[in-house]
């Protein structure tokens, strides 16, 4: 049995965590903490990259050996095959990233394995816009457009859709996914209040039905089940590449 002193630090305890528990409910998320909407504008240094996709085209320039040098076009599992190497998984990395693994793997077969990445085609350019929308699916970019354009681009909200509650996603180098919340609402109303964020290749844009209590919880419950093959491959939720 506990004690008065015991059973009233239980009451206090109980009565903390409830009244947190009502604040974190009662607050709107906005945007991520850990991946600000700052961003996703264009030009930032930590946006300034490219990761590479089936279908891409890419040239591998062996400066050491010449001969070995290829033209080569990233299969549809994601690979690429070089000979003096195994296949390489390239999906979803940048160039500098492969070449920093070819050269480890043609170091056993040539002395100064020096090579460079260069690539000399690209894939369509698509993102992904899912949930309560009129017309969810894969769309290939017209150029350089935000969310509120993605949404109209699949034919708009229904209207079950929680327009403050948008969730963006985009993958990083190094395998990492991140996740921000934007209130398309007011750009609705009127387009000169939209935020220009705008999307890159592989983007996810999705308009939940529910509130989203959870971000990371949400996003794995919902939105990866909802993504297509294509880009079931290239995001993995849990934090890595597959």
């Amino acid at each position: 049995m506990l004690g008065a002193t015991g059973t009233e630090m239980i009451r206090l305890l109980l009565l903390a965590l409830a009244s947190a528990f009502l604040t974190t409910c009662g607050t709107s998320p906005r945007s991520s903490t850990d991946f600000p909407l700052s961003n996703w504008s264009a030009g930032t240094a930590q946006d300034a990259y490219y990761l590479l996709a089936p279908g891409d085209t890419i040239d591998v320039v062996i400066h050491s050996a010449p001969e070995l040098s290829r033209s080569l076009t990233v299969a549809p599992d994601g690979r690429i095959r070089l000979p003096l190497a195994p296949s390489l998984m390239v999906m979803a990395r940048t160039p500098e990233e492969v070449a920093a693994d070819l050269m480890t793997a043609l170091s056993d077969e040539l002395i100064d394995p020096d090579l460079d990445i260069v690539v000399t085609g690209f894939a369509s350019q698509q993102i992904f816009v899912g949930g309560e929308v009129n017309q969810q699916g894969l769309f290939d970019l017209p150029g350089q457009i935000d969310p509120l354009q993605a949404i109209i681009m699949a034919g708009g909200f229904t209207r079950d859709a929680r327009k403050r509650e948008v969730i963006l996603m985009r993958r990083l180098p190094g395998g990492e996914v991140k996740t921000a919340i934007v209130d398309l609402s007011s750009g609705l109303k009127d387009p000169a209040l939209a935020s220009w964020l705008p999307l890159r290749r592989f983007d996810v844009v999705y308009a939940p039905r529910s509130r989203i209590s959870e971000q990371n919880q949400f996003v794995q419950q919902f939105i990866r089940d909802a993504l297509p093959v294509q880009f079931s491959l290239f995001y993995d939720v849990s934090g890595g590449s597959r």
